[in-house]
This record gives C-alpha cells, sequence and structure tokens, in this order.
C-alpha cells in the first residue's frame, strides 16, 4: 500500500533504496524512476505505484553499433574556414572537433561540398589525398568544406560524461533509417520489455535522431541547437526524400553559410520539406515501437530532449504516435506552457531544476542549491496557475540532494503547493482578458519554443525577447501561435485581439521578405484598423528596405533611421505619460534594446534615450517606447523587454491598450506588479502569488473591481473566495 498524494516523481538507484524510501514519504511520491548512468533496484516496484524506466532507441548497444558501423547515425558539419594564401590549399576536416564524437564519412565524399566563403560559390576543383581535402584555390579568398560524418559517441553522453566524470563505456549511435536495424530496434525493445517487467512506464529518451550538439577538441560546446536537424542528415532518409519530392538535399541545405539553418534564419521550403519528411519517419516509426509497448500493458513517456528531432509535438504527425505521456525540463513559465499545452498525450509532467548533479550538489553549496531551487519555482508557478501539468519531478541522484536538509524541506512544501495548484486549476478554466496572437514564420509548429537556442539558456542576444514569452506565461491573456503561411492563406482568426511581432531584424520571427507580399501588409493594417492591436518588440515587420526598414512603420509610430533618411528631419521626441507605464516605479529595461528608432510624427512617445554629447530639440534621442493611433485600432512598440514583474506588467497594460480593453485591468487585478493574481470564474477563487522574495502588500481587486489590501509574504501563495 502506497502513501496518499502523488503527482511527484522522483529519481532512485541500486544504492539509495532506504533514502528513497524517506524522501518520497516526506516529497509525497507516487513515481519513481532511473537516471542515466545508474540503475533501478531490483524492488523498484515497492518503493512507488510507477516506475519509470529510461529507454535508449538509437544508443547503447554497442555491440550492434561495432557490428554495423555502416548504420551509424550521420551529420553534415562545416569545417574550420580558412584563408588560401596560395594556389593551393589543404583542409583537415576534423580540426577543431572532438574526434571520439565524429569521424568523416570517407565513403560517402560524393555528398561532401566545398565553397569558395568569398563568393559563396561550389568549388569543383577538389580532391582528397590521405583524408585531407586539397583545393584549387584563389589567394586570400576564404574556403570551407561541407562533409558528412558519422556520429562515434552520442553527444548526451559526452555531457554527462565529462559532467560526472563518468569512466563507463562511450556509447555508440545507430539510425533505425536502415531496414536492419529498424527491425534490431524493434526485436531489442522486445527483449528489454520482457527482461523489465518491474516497469510499468517506459520513459523514451528519447526517440531517433539528436539534436544538434557538437563539441569541440577541448570537450567543451562548439555548436548546440536544440531544433537542428542536422543530426537527421540520414543516408536512407536524404535518398528516400529525394525520390519522393525530386529535390536533393545536399551538404549546404543543412550548413546554410554556417547557420545550420537554426530556427532563426527564414527557412527554405525544400529544408521545410525535409523537415517534414523526417517527422513523417519518425512518428511511422514510433508508433510500431509504442505499440509493442503497449501490448505489454505498459505505458509510454516521452522525455521532450535528447533525440526529440523529427518528433514535433506541436506538429501534424505527432498524435499518430499513440504517446500517453511527456516530460519535459522546467526552465522557467514559457516550458511550463511548453509542455502543458501539448496535445493527444494524457499526462504533462514537469521536471523541475536542479537536476541533482555533483555540479551544483557538492559541500558548502546548499543555499545556492535552495536558491535556485526557488527561483524555479517561482517563475514556472505564475504559468502552472494558467496551464497547470499534472505531475512534477526532479532528476539526477537523490542520494546527493539527500545531504541538503534545507533543499529536501522546501521541495516537501513546493511539492504539497503543486498537488494544490493542479488539483484546483484543473477544475476551472482561468480567466482570461484578451487574446494573442504571435507571428513568425513557425506558427504553431515551434508553440512556446520562439527564441530558443539551448532550451531556455540565457544568450545575450535573446533574452530582450525571450522575457516576452515569459511575461506572458503567467498572464491572464490566451495566446495562440500564427504563422505568416496561415494570415496569408487562411486569414487572421477572428477570435484574436492583438498580434505580437518580435525579434532581431530579417529573422524567422519577424518575418524577413514576408514583409515584401502587400497582400500581409494589407491583411494586418485591416486588422488594426477595425479596432485591434498590433505590438511590436525589438524589429518588428523588418525588411531590407535600408529607408523604410518597418513595414509596418504607419501601424507602429516609428521607423529605424539607417543612414539614409538622416536629411529628413525627426520632431517628436517630447516624452508623454500613459495608460502603459501608470504602474512602472523603476526605470524600464529594454535588455539589450535597439538603435536609431525615431518617431513618426503623429505617434506618443513614452519613453526615449537622449545622449548626453549634445542637446538639441530635433534630430536626437532613440525612441524605447511609444504607441500610435491606427483609425479604430493601435499599434504599440517597446525596444526589448526582458521578463520582469515591471516588464510583465508593462507588456498587459500594452496589450491591453493596443485593443482598447483597459477596461478590464481591474478585473481580477494587484496594484502591486510583484503580485498577480489568477481568477477561476467556475470556482468563484483567486490565487494572489507573490513573485518576489520580500514581504508585498497590494490592493488586490476582484471580477467586479471591488478592492481590499492585502499582504503576502515572500513567495507565499494565497488563495481567496
Amino acid at each position: 500500500m502506497f502513501m496518499e498524494k502523488g503527482r511527484v516523481t522522483i529519481p532512485t538507484d541500486a544504492n539509495f533504496v532506504e533514502g528513497t524510501k524517506q524522501i518520497a514519504k516526506l516529497w509525497g511520491a507516487d513515481a519513481v524512476r532511473d537516471c542515466d548512468g545508474v540503475s533501478l533496484p531490483k524492488n523498484a516496484n515497492e518503493l512507488a505505484k510507477y516506475v519509470y524506466n529510461t529507454y535508449f532507441v538509437v544508443r547503447g548497444d554497442n555491440a550492434w553499433g561495432r557490428k554495423h558501423p555502416e548504420e551509424a547515425q550521420r551529420i553534415f558539419l562545416e569545417s574550420n574556414r580558412i584563408i588560401a594564401d596560395g594556389k593551393q590549399l589543404i583542409i583537415d576536416v576534423s580540426k577543431g572537433f572532438l574526434k571520439e564524437e565524429i569521424a568523416p564519412d570517407f565513403d560517402n565524399i560524393n555528398r561532401w561540398q566545398v565553397f569558395d566563403r568569398t563568393t559563396n560559390e561550389e568549388i569543383k576543383s577538389w580532391h582528397l589525398k590521405d583524408n585531407l581535402v586539397v583545393i584549387d584555390s584563389l589567394p586570400f579568398h576564404e574556403y570551407s568544406v561541407d562533409f558528412l560524418a558519422r556520429v562515434t559517441w552520442h553527444p548526451v553522453q559526452i555531457y554527462n560524461y565529462l559532467t560526472n566524470s563518468w569512466t563507463c563505456e562511450k556509447q555508440l549511435c545507430y539510425d533505425p533509417a536502415y531496414p536492419h536495424t529498424k527491425e534490431y530496434i524493434k526485436s531489442y525493445l522486445r527483449k528489454w520489455l520482457e527482461e523489465h517487467k518491474e516497469t510499468n512506464v517506459v520513459r523514451f529518451t528519447t526517440f531517433l535522431y539528436q539534436f544538434n550538439l557538437i563539441f569541440n577538441d577541448k570537450g567543451k560546446e562548439r555548436m548546440v541547437d536544440w531544433f537542428g536537424y542536422g543530426e537527421a542528415a540520414s543516408i536512407p532518409l536524404l535518398d528516400g526524400f529525394e525520390k519522393e519530392t525530386h529535390l536533393k538535399m545536399e551538404a549546404e541545405d543543412f550548413i546554410s553559410n554556417g547557420s545550420y539553418n537554426s530556427p532563426f534564419k527564414m527557412p527554405t521550403e525544400k529544408y521545410k520539406k525535409y523537415i517534414d519528411y523526417v517527422q513523417r519517419f519518425v512518428s511511422s516509426t514510433m508508433k510500431e515501437l509504442i505499440d509493442i509497448v503497449h501490448s505489454y500493458k505498459k505505458e509510454t513517456m516521452m522525455f521532450l530532449g535528447d533525440d526529440w528531432i523529427g518528433s514535433e509535438p506541436y506538429g501534424p504527425y505527432f498524435k499518430n504516435m499513440g504517446l500517453d505521456s511527456v516530460v519535459g525540463s522546467v526552465g522557467g513559465g514559457v516550458t511550463i506552457r511548453m509542455l502543458g499545452e501539448i496535445p493527444h498525450v494524457k499526462i504533462h509532467e514537469g521536471r523541475f531544476l536542479p537536476y541533482f548533479f555533483p555540479d551544483t550538489f557538492f559541500e558548502g553549496n546548499e543555499d545556492n542549491a535552495v536558491a535556485e531551487l526557488e527561483k524555479n519555482w517561482v517563475t514556472a508557478r505564475r504559468a502552472l496557475l494558467r496551464c497547470p501539468l499534472d505531475r512534477m519531478g526532479f532528476g539526477g541522484y537523490l542520494s546527493l540532494a539527500s545531504k541538503f536538509p534545507k533543499f529536501v524541506n522546501r521541495v516537501a512544501s513546493i511539492c504539497d503547493e503543486f498537488r494544490l495548484i493542479c488539483d484546483t486549476s484543473s477544475k476551472s478554466r482561468p480567466y482570461s482578458s484578451l487574446k494573442v496572437g504571435i507571428l513568425n514564420c513557425w506558427g504553431k509548429l515551434r508553440s512556446w519554443q520562439a527564441h530558443m537556442v539551448a532550451h531556455e539558456l540565457w544568450y545575450q542576444q535573446i533574452y530582450s525577447y525571450q522575457g516576452v514569452y515569459e511575461a506572458l506565461s503567467g498572464l491572464p491573456v490566451d495566446v495562440s501561435f500564427l504563422s505568416f503561411d496561415d494570415i496569408l492563406n487562411n486569414d487572421i482568426p477572428s477570435d484574436i485581439d492583438v498580434i505580437l511581432n518580435v525579434g532581431e531584424e530579417r529573422s524567422a520571427f519577424t518575418g524577413d521578405k514576408y514583409w515584401k507580399n502587400p497582400v500581409l501588409v494589407e491583411k494586418i493594417r485591416k486588422f488594426v484598423s477595425n479596432g485591434h492591436g498590433f505590438v511590436g518588440i525589438g524589429m518588428p515587420s523588418s525588411t531590407d528596405s535600408l529607408e523604410h526598414c518597418f513595414a509596418l512603420s504607419d501601424v507602429l509610430g516609428v521607423q529605424v533611421e539607417k543612414g539614409l533618411t538622416l536629411s529628413i528631419d525627426k520632431y517628436n521626441i517630447e516624452k508623454k505619460s500613459s495608460f502603459i507605464t501608470k504602474d512602472c516605479t523603476d526605470q524600464i529595461d529594454y535588455g539589450e534594446g535597439c538603435k536609431n528608432i525615431y518617431a513618426l510624427d503623429n505617434a506618443a512617445v513614452l519613453d526615449i534615450d537622449f545622449s548626453s554629447r549634445f542637446k538639441r530639440n530635433v534630430n536626437v534621442g532613440e525612441v524605447k517606447l511609444a504607441y500610435n493611433d491606427y483609425f479604430k485600432g493601435r499599434g504599440v512598440y517597446l525596444a526589448g523587454l526582458p521578463y520582469s514583474g515591471q516588464n510583465a506588467r508593462l507588456l498587459y497594460r500594452s496589450l491591453l491598450y493596443a485593443c482598447h480593453k483597459e477596461d478590464k485591468l481591474n478585473m481580477a487585478f494587484s496594484s502591486n506588479y510583484n503580485v498577480e493574481v489568477a481568477y477561476y470564474p467556475s470556482l468563484g477563487m483567486y490565487a494572489l502569488i507573490n513573485n518576489s522574495n520580500k514581504a508585498q502588500e497590494t490592493f488586490f481587486f476582484n471580477f467586479s473591481g471591488e478592492s481590499k489590501k492585502i499582504k503576502l509574504e515572500p513567495n507565499q501563495m494565497l488563495w481567496e473566495k
């Protein structure tokens, strides 16, 4: 008989059985799982109701990998770029890469390409000598080689191996697109299921193809792209794609001039068709494996990470796999929403931070571990109130965490709070004051996945935009993800109140070439003119025009000075007060911001930076925040929006103002932006959360607009009826 509570998964291993029992009781855990590098105890099914066991589809069986090296997984890589100093250049393609991870595929050099990067032209006059590429070169031109390589050590195991100082065997990986390997992974799965009768949840970690994770010759990450399809450069898939579409995927289609087709770059039509082809293969193959698991009366779980490429959970083929549940790492509110809204699965689970690894759980570091836990929980909690998960858990080595008693006790209280949130919010849909449509080239396919490189890791170039989604994850608004093609082909959905376009100049997230299409511009102008809103952050609607960069400058009321229109005087530099900025008690943080933004004559400037070098009343200042009345609607511009309590409130007010819904502000509302309110109409209940580590006072407004003063302790959650 297992203890009550539930909804919590904890890691365990064969050497920490008694400690697992104690912590499971304290945290109310009803599931145990293994962790990469350790094994479950033999009596795991006596520890908890659910036993998760990690299963690797395409790595771990080195005997198979060694026996069939020709069926290894592959990736296209670009060599170091080298300047020629004569008429012949020699390039060692493997230089700078971790030699244990990749091996140049000299058996398939017909798939290699050499480029003069100075002219960006492919060079045909090259040959291989002693495994080196010899190029007929032009002096002082830059060259690189796009080469195919076999993956000889699984990248995620490299990370764990180096992080945890492992000495175990290095795992090979194999490609199930080869018929021989595909049949083998099915027979191996059946054998594994027979041997693991105690397991009732098979935790696939993950499926068939790893996201781009390449290490350099010093054992450091050289390239990481959580959305990269580079390691899906499978020879059978490349050939099958060409046969089906009559389009040949070449090395440069993956390398893309060194960008490796990151999600920030506008994808070509051929590349989009290839990732669709990969998704279909992954979905159909995984359905066969999942059906096998179900035939053994066990459930299936997908870890959203590692070999997840091709299994896009918001894609059109995900539902065909028949998965039972999904689990992923929680970096904050964005990943809560990303996990919680995945369709076609019964259970959504979040793995919270920190991982129980030696890099955090070492002697003298308990306070830092608790601080990381607290930060992770508080940022995730505001999103859970909008979109609850079904379960929470942790990863790593429980024996390490057990040495930190303050940490263990704080997790226990968080688990109780999580259960309360889930039990309450799952019974009622939270109130929303409006609906936002986030517009980029990926649309629904990458819901809650915009502006990510390596999950939710911080990057200087994107934190000013990531903060937008983090703010949205806990605001009382509904969110939908739209692609430019959606609008061009189907018009703007009638329930959208505000369109949001966020990102750097000419990126896949702001639109680039799409803004050259007059149909798109016309549709959005009409949408706003009819009383709706358009909020642009960073370089919205940016094009390659040096004179008129923002295609929707007339809507936003701002434009970019690129140096070609300096002769046109700009007088609109006076800062005004507004509904939008009313709650801003501190200086507004725009992150990295944007340079040389100026206001058009009819816009209202709400914030502007002036240089201290020279003072005059014209042609000075950089606009950071502005709005513009546009017929019956409004445009709002912000130069950037890192996440903070003040910025979340600033965004909320901007959205309300853009679509003329200011009257909804004081409905289920807190006057103090450090405190937020979630309202559940069918229950008549309000959740107030203090997102700061200090006590806060606020005026709480119920849905009718009646207010009362409330005090909350640091990080406290309070329920009001």
